[in-house]
């Protein structure tokens, strides 16, 4: 299985900086997006943070033999990784008092083979495009999400909170988190989308399916999602990562290719 990855990030209408940040590592299929939160500076911090060391971390054990783990394994370097970069947070916020109460929301992919290792904490999220239907394949990590849960609302009144954005996990905020770590198998043609809450708050699912469903690069994709969040509102920065998965193109044997078969 091969991937094609695209990013883009957007500060929004609203806001005067961007505290999203996105990385990816395409030789060694990791993908990471960050939305970032705290005082002036501090959340973008945080988010830069986050990113640069899983890519980094995360890329050199999957380049020193982590394409030939499996999934528990590869769950394990994920968390390791993980708890690393949000101690590196704590730590930085705990020295620095421009940077008290910095931390940030992640989500992010390692795609092996068919393999697709979906981790998360907080409320960025990931969703799957498969066959045209669209699937939300993290659970957000916010108080709107626990009284959903409780019963205590429906998922239709919750598009009207207006407490959407309290987390309640996220990297930075304590000496410990806990990442969701999901696994799911890669099919052909398989689209997977991360990205941060200033998407999916002003774009509803079925109006991202409907542009992912266009023709159109991944470039182009990405824009029109970023244009529908501005055209929504763009209330918050907004940060997308789209990755497509291809089949890899089965190799004729030399017979085959001397007979023009």
């Amino acid at each position: 299985m091969m991937f094609e990855y695209f990013s883009i990030t957007d500060p929004g209408l609203i806001r005067d900086n961007n505290e999203d940040s996105v990385a990816f590592d395409p030789l060694n299929q990791v993908v990471v997006l960050a939305d970032g939160m705290g005082g002036y500076n501090a959340g973008e911090i945080a988010s830069a943070m986050a990113t640069t060391f899983i890519k980094t971390e995360l890329g050199r054990w999957m380049a020193e033999g982590g394409h030939e783990s499996n999934g528990r394994e590869l769950k394990r370097a994920m968390e390791i990784c993980i708890d690393n970069a949000n101690r590196s947070i704590f730590n930085a916020a705990n020295a620095n008092p421009q940077y008290t109460g910095m931390g940030t929301t992640l989500v992010m992919g390692v795609f092996q083979g068919p393999r697709a290792m979906i981790g998360h904490v907080g409320d960025s999220r990931c969703y799957r495009l498969r066959e045209d239907k669209l699937v939300q394949i993290t659970r957000d990590h916010s108080l709107l999400q626990e009284q959903i849960d409780a019963g205590l609302i429906s998922a239709e009144q919750a598009k009207f909170a207006t407490h959407k954005n309290l987390v309640t996990r996220a990297l930075g905020v304590e000496d410990t988190v806990l990442l969701e770590v999901n696994e799911y198998r890669a099919d052909d043609g398989d689209l997977y989308v991360f990205c941060s809450d200033g998407l999916s708050d002003m774009v509803d699912d079925d109006q991202i399916a409907a542009i992912l469903g266009r023709d159109g690069t991944l470039e182009e994709k990405s824009q029109a999602l970023v244009d529908a969040a501005i055209d929504g509102g763009g209330r918050d920065n907004i940060s997308v990562i789209l990755a497509q998965a291809r089949a890899k193109p089965v190799r004729k044997g030399l017979l085959s290719r001397m007979l023009g078969q």
